[in-house]
């Protein structure tokens, strides 16, 4: 027997999204009878969403599959103010003009999880700048803020622990949680938004949401949070050893990003499955029954699934053939990602093996490409490379096919001139 009587919850609930409900049988009762239309905000201040975005990604992907009317709110008002919601720090402040362009370049990432163009329940972007700019300070104090606890706020984890440290926290920050609040009253207002979702460490912005609606007459609102997540080894989903794993193709390649979710760990592989690729419940565990080396194959249906859902299922494809080719029959194959050595950088005798680790991406300074070396992980073409010392000359690089460049057995680089 189903849980909620809602396709949306049911659905969430089975792949392991929700944490936290403000009032479920409420909620279960509206998506149940009408379609909703829900939002989750977004922090632009970045030029592309990463991987620990897919989270809310999906949450909107699914709202929309079952009926309803997603939100992606870009905070490009709430942006110029910084979120201390889990931060040790203040942000750095950003000009208007590198959020808009931030706002154009993560729009493409949405338009590979949501429509929209449909008829009924199209997905809409929208930007909290268009009305937070136009805010009359002594009008919103007068009417809002006497709505907001102060001591409400400062029991707040992420408030609580700034300040327990003795670390900055300024009034501009203090005043996101008052505008995070005012946003759901404001699209509540403009779209009849009634849901607001994100991640368990937005939920305290959230009902704060939620209770000035109420205070100010909207019809009830609600809040659903999702659990942060982790890989099984404590990791921090989205984020590598090499940073970001960015969602826009231009910044990371979707052989990279393939290979991201191919490396998941064992213990990850059914959990990412559910939450990650719009994969059928009955093939997820017929997937989750394989055992040794038979998990390799789920992983990389995994890494195809989730990789098509971002770059379209050719590119996806295409980058599971590259590994194959790569680790499967050792080949150097032109669909690896390429860096490009100037010419001027070889005519002097060519460039050290260090600083071609170091360009391609492969370690961050000499002293991290020199420790790859000692410890065996660096290879040429397939084949080892223990001297530090070692030149790489343009005869080397005359070749078409170029050099394939390897740390360890899952990260090429092609190298050309």
């Amino acid at each position: 027997m189903s849980e909620f009587k809602s396709d949306f919850l049911n659905t969430i609930s089975e792949r392991g999204f929700i944490h936290q409900i403000s009032d479920s049988d409420g909620l279960d009762t509206l998506l149940s009878k009408e379609s909703v239309t829900c939002y989750i905000g977004f922090d632009p201040t970045g030029p592309s969403l990463h991987a620990g975005h897919m989270m809310g990604i999906m949450l909107l992907y699914w709202f929309q599959q079952t009926g309803h009317r997603p939100i992606a709110l870009m905070g490009g008002g709430t942006a110029l103010v910084g979120d201390p919601s889990g931060k040790d720090e203040a942000r750095q402040m950003l000009t208007e003009e590198t959020i808009q362009s931030n706002i154009d370049r993560i729009r493409k990432s949405f338009e590979a999880f949501l429509d929209f163009e449909k008829d009924s329940n199209a997905a809409v972007l929208e930007n909290n700048a268009g009305w937070l700019k136009e805010i009359n300070y002594i009008e919103f104090l007068r009417d809002f803020g006497k709505n907001f606890s102060v001591n409400a706020m400062l029991a707040r984890d992420s408030v609580k622990n700034r300040l327990d440290r003795e670390q900055h926290l300024s009034l501009l920050e203090f005043n996101y949680m008052c505008l995070q609040a005012y946003d759901f009253v404001e699209l509540n207002k403009r779209y009849d938004a009634r849901l607001q979702m994100g991640g368990s460490d937005q939920w305290g912005n959230i009902v704060s949401g939620v209770d000035l609606g109420r205070r100010h007459g909207t019809e009830q609102l609600f809040a659903l949070t999702c659990p942060l997540l982790t890989t099984s080894s404590g990791a921090k989903m989205g984020k590598t050893a090499d940073g970001a794993v960015w969602l826009n193709g231009d910044m990371l390649s979707p052989f990279d990003y393939w290979q991201y979710w191919r490396n998941t760990e064992d213990a990850d592989v059914t959990r990412f499955l559910k939450l990650f690729t719009p994969l059928p419940m009955d093939e997820i565990a017929k997937l989750s029954a394989l055992q040794g080396a038979e998990l390799n194959e789920a992983k990389k249906i995994l890494a195809t699934e989730a990789t098509a859902m971002v770059h379209g299922r050719e590119l996806a494809e295409q980058a599971q053939e590259t590994a194959r080719k790569t680790f499967e029959e050792g080949a150097t194959t032109a669909d690896l990602p390429t860096q490009v050595i100037a010419q001027d950088k070889l005519q002097d005798g060519g460039i050290g093996i260090l600083s071609a680790i170091v360009e391609a991406g492969l370690a961050k300074s000499n002293g991290e490409a020199r420790r790859h070396i000692k410890g065996g992980a660096i290879k040429l073409n397939d084949t080892p490379i223990n001297d530090e010392k070692f030149i790489i000359s343009a005869d080397d690089l005359q070749s078409d096919d170029g050099l394939k460049l390897s740390f360890g057995k899952k990260r090429h680089i092609l190298i050309k001139c």
